[in-house]
């Protein structure tokens, strides 16, 4: 039996098979999940796991370049943004978009993480980066 790391069998799959440039969201709960696009589904009650705990370990993971999210977390969910930024290296890309276009987006990442976070706009596209 795995000892540590990843343990979800599907995301530590997702993670080992990601090249440079490939995306990854992480969304709440309310986030629809194109048809096409593989659902790594998290949720277990409202709240659980939240987001920002799949955050961490996706970051702890994972080398990300940049990070795309929706414009109106600025407004709607300061905090998770905060939180969310405190995290990533200083050399990350932030890039917002609307919500609509994010939603567009899903459909070229490789997977979809649904979380159980139930506070609005807590989603965000992850597109890898290289290892040094």
């Amino acid at each position: 039996m795995k000892k540590n790391g990843i343990l979800n069998s599907n995301i530590a799959k997702l993670v080992d098979d990601l090249g440079h440039t490939d995306q990854v969201c992480i969304g709440d709960l309310g986030l629809p999940v194109p048809s096409q696009v593989e659902k790594i589904d998290l949720a277990l009650i409202p709240g659980k796991p939240n987001f920002q705990e799949v955050i961490d370990m996706y970051l702890e993971n994972v080398v990300v370049e940049k990070v795309i999210l929706a414009e109106e977390i600025k407004t709607v969910n300061p905090d998770q943004l905060e939180k969310l930024l405190s995290k990533l290296d200083k050399n990350v890309t932030v890039e917002f978009i609307s919500h609509e276009e994010l939603k567009e987006c899903n459909h070229q990442v490789k997977a979809v993480i649904r979380t159980g976070e139930n506070t609005p706009y807590s989603n965000v596209i992850l597109q890898s980066g290289v290892t040094i």
